[in-house]
């Protein structure tokens, strides 16, 4: 059975992580660690990749992008996994932050907070990309004044939808979960 670890730059994408991999992904056994941001993370990364001694691992880094050079940033940290052993390890970056990929799916926004005006502001200017949204945890606030980072991934780990979400930084981080699974079984 395929597994992969998680290193995650926060609590609140463990907790998303935790409630939605299982739902599209059953066969596979998940593992996240959190960390306290980015600078935790990436001076984590070689370290704790170099110590992980269980064979057949695979591991995925997952980072916010939060404005910075995406390419540039997906360098730094498979430089990072190269120093800790791991060069095979999947780096993917969250356009702008997690909670872009809660905005990338009104329906499951709708569903997640009981309010069925969430479900159109996908058509709302500002956010029809979701990966394109400045600061999507502050708008995700003045949207829906309740959201909490830990409570909204809980919530939106029961919601969220491979089909119908927008965001591509999410669509790619799936597609690369795929890819490592199918690898691992000779496909």
């Amino acid at each position: 059975m395929t597994k992969i670890v998680f290193l995650l730059e926060e609590p609140s994408m463990a907790v998303l992580l935790e409630g939605f991999l299982p739902r599209i992904f059953p066969d596979v056994i998940f593992q996240c660690i959190p960390h306290e941001g980015k600078s935790d993370l990436e001076r984590s990364i070689p370290r704790k990749l170099r110590a992980w001694l269980e064979p057949g691992v695979r591991f995925v880094i997952l980072r916010d992008n939060d404005g910075q050079d995406c390419i540039s940033l997906k360098e730094r940290l498979k430089d990072l996994c190269e120093q800790g052993g791991k060069p095979d390890a999947l780096v993917r970056i969250v356009c702008q932050e997690l909670e872009a990929w809660y905005l990338g799916d009104p329906d499951a926004l709708a569903e997640a907070y009981g309010r069925e005006n969430l479900r159109n502001i996908g058509r709302r200017r500002g956010f029809r990309d979701p990966d394109a949204v400045q600061r999507p945890a502050e708008r995700l606030k003045r949207i829906v004044p309740e959201f909490q980072k830990i409570a909204g991934a809980r919530l939106m780990s029961r919601h969220l939808s491979r089909e119908r979400n927008t965001s591509a930084s999410f669509r790619v981080f799936l597609n690369g979960i795929d890819r490592i699974i199918n690898s691992e079984h000779g496909s």
